[in-house]
C-alpha cells in the first residue's frame, strides 16, 4: 500500500515569486503612498507612450500650414504650433524620445557604474586609485557642460543623446557603488570565496554585484529624472534631439521667446509635461531610496 509523503508545513506557506513580488508591491504602496503616486505616474506615461498611435489620431509630423497658430478648441484640443502641428499629438510621441532618452542613458549609465564602482572597490591598490582619479576628472565638469560638449561632439543623432548624457552619470554611480562595495569586500563569505580559490569574476558575480542592487536601483530611479531634464535642456539649446522628431524639449525651443504672447500654449503644456515626468520619477526614487536604505528603515 502506497503511503504517503508528509507534508511540509513550509512548502504550504512559501508564496510564489510572483505572490512575493505582489505581497512587496502593496507593501511598498501601504508604506510610501507618495511612491505609490510617482510610479502611478510612471505607469501612466509608459501606457501614454505605448497606445501613442491609438491615443492621437494626429500625425505628430504632419503639417497644416491652415491652421497655424491654432488656438486649443475642440479640433486641437491644445492648439497646434507655428507649422500647424497638433500639440497633443507631439506631446504623446514626445513620450516616446524622454522614456526612450531617459531609460537609455540611465540604464546604461547605472550599469556601467555599478561595474566601475564594484571592481574598483574589490581590486584596490592602484586600479581603485587610477580609476578614481579618472572619475575625478569627470566629476569636476558639471554635469549640463560636459552633455553639452560630448554632444557638440557626438551629433545630435538620439543614440549621441544618450550617449551624451550617459558619460556624466557613470562617475557619479560608481562613487555610490564603491562605497557600498567596499564594506561587502570585507563580508567573511567573501574571504570565504577567495580561501576556497574562487576567480575573481566568480567572486563579483555571485558576491558582490548581488549585493549592492540596492544601491543600483536607486542611482537608476535618480538618473531617470536628470535624464529627462538634461534631455530637454540639450533639445532646448539646439544640440540635442532634431527637427521634425516629437520632443518636449525641443517644442519648448522658440515656442517661449517667439511665441510666449501670441502662442503661449506651445510653451505651457510641454513645459508642464517635462516637470510631470522629472516628478514623478523623483517622488517614486525618493521613497524606493527610503524603501532599500536600512539606515532609513528604521527611521
Amino acid at each position: 500500500m502506497a503511503v504517503a509523503r508528509p507534508v511540509d508545513p513550509l512548502e504550504l506557506e512559501t508564496p510564489s515569486a510572483l505572490g512575493r513580488w505582489a505581497a512587496a508591491a502593496a507593501e511598498f504602496c501601504r508604506q510610501r503612498p507618495l511612491g505609490a503616486i510617482g510610479a502611478g505616474a510612471i505607469l501612466f506615461l509608459f501606457v501614454v507612450a505605448a497606445l501613442a498611435p491609438v491615443i492621437s489620431a494626429d500625425d505628430p509630423l504632419a503639417v497644416h500650414f491652415d491652421a497655424m497658430l491654432a488656438r486649443p478648441s475642440a479640433l486641437h484640443w491644445l492648439g497646434t504650433d507655428a507649422f500647424g502641428r497638433d500639440v497633443l499629438a507631439r506631446l504623446i510621441y514626445g513620450s516616446r524620445t524622454a522614456l526612450l532618452v531617459g531609460f537609455g542613458s540611465a540604464i546604461v549609465g547605472a550599469a556601467l557604474g555599478t561595474i566601475l564602482g564594484v571592481g574598483s572597490a574589490y581590486f584596490g591598490g592602484r586600479v581603485d586609485l587610477y580609476l578614481q582619479r579618472l572619475m575625478d576628472v569627470f566629476l569636476s565638469f558639471p554635469l549640463i557642460v560636459l552633455a553639452l560638449a560630448l554632444v557638440a561632439i557626438l551629433g545630435n543623432s538620439v543614440p549621441n543623446v544618450i550617449a551624451a548624457i550617459t558619460v556624466p552619470m557613470v562617475p557619479r554611480c560608481a562613487l555610490v557603488i564603491r562605497a557600498s562595495a567596499l564594506s561587502i569586500r570585507e563580508m567573511p563569505y567573501v574571504d570565504a570565496a577567495r580561501a576556497a580559490g574562487f576567480g575573481h569574476a566568480r567572486i563579483i558575480l555571485r558576491h558582490m554585484l548581488p549585493n549592492v542592487m540596492a544601491p543600483f536601483l536607486i542611482m537608476l530611479t535618480a538618473f531617470l529624472g536628470q535624464a529627462i531634464l538634461l534631455e530637454a535642456s540639450l533639445s532646448f539649446l539646439g544640440l540635442g534631439v532634431q527637427e521634425p522628431t516629437a520632443a518636449w524639449g525641443l517644442m519648448l525651443r522658440g515656442a517661449a521667446v517667439d511665441f510666449a504672447e501670441a502662442a503661449p500654449w506651445m510653451a505651457i503644456f510641454p513645459g508642464l509635461a517635462i516637470s510631470f515626468a522629472v516628478f514623478a520619477f523623483n517622488l517614486f526614487g525618493d521613497s524606493l531610496r527610503d524603501a532599500l536604505d536600512p539606515k532609513l528603515r528604521t527611521q
